[in-house]
């Protein structure tokens, strides 16, 4: 027998109880979009503990501003762009918005986990082995971006957004979201052309 679809709340299902005073509604608001917030934050913002502080003042933040939210976008949408004000703030601060982070040393993660395949080697194809070796570099050298371009990266392949979503979100003529997206494509590209020429040597 198969499962019924889970109903979706709409936008107003969800935002009308917490304004007519049902507090403990508003977790279902954050269950809906705890994932596209957890994207911007953990790719803006490189430090775990500032994650969590920055995680509960959007959440504050959209708690506040709910009132005035005017369902001219999505909920989702109105909230990532919170999110990623927020975050983008914070590096502004540091004006690392649009610089590159200082490169991190993912070479012992990739090791460890490379041993704890070998166990599992002889259940597992080579081709299923070398998808996850190559998703593993990949995130590595997505991490290297500058935070906006990891940001955008994972805006649109991971969560699919449309190119008018991700510039209500950051603000960003939608050109100019396109124009990055490109730049950050062409970054990772030349990183990982770079890593497998070296790896090679």
């Amino acid at each position: 027998m198969s499962k019924q679809p889970r109903n979706i709340p709409t936008d107003r299902q969800l935002v009308d109880p917490v304004l007519g005073g049902d507090t403990p509604a508003f977790s279902e608001i954050i269950s809906m979009t705890e994932g596209l917030v957890a994207q911007i934050v953990c790719k803006m913002i490189s430090n775990e503990e500032d994650r969590k502080d920055i995680v509960q003042d959007i959440y504050l933040k959209v708690f506040h501003y709910l009132k005035g939210f005017r369902f001219q976008s999505k909920l989702s949408t109105w909230v990532a762009q919170i999110a990623y004000n927020t975050c983008s703030s914070q590096l502004q601060k540091r004006r690392l918005l649009l610089h590159v982070l200082p490169d991190f040393d993912m070479d012992g993660e990739s090791l460890s986990s490379g041993r704890q395949h070998t166990v599992r080697a002889a259940e597992e194809t080579d081709d299923s082995i070398l998808k996850k070796e190559l998703t593993g570099i990949l995130q590595a050298q997505i991490g290297q971006l500058p935070p906006l371009y990891q940001t955008l990266i994972g805006l649109y392949h991971q969560e699919e957004l449309t190119y008018q979503e991700m510039a209500q979100i950051t603000g960003l003529p939608e050109g100019t979201v396109k124009s990055y997206l490109f730049r950050a494509r062409k970054m990772l590209k030349e990183k990982l052309l770079s890593k497998y020429k070296m790896e090679k040597l």
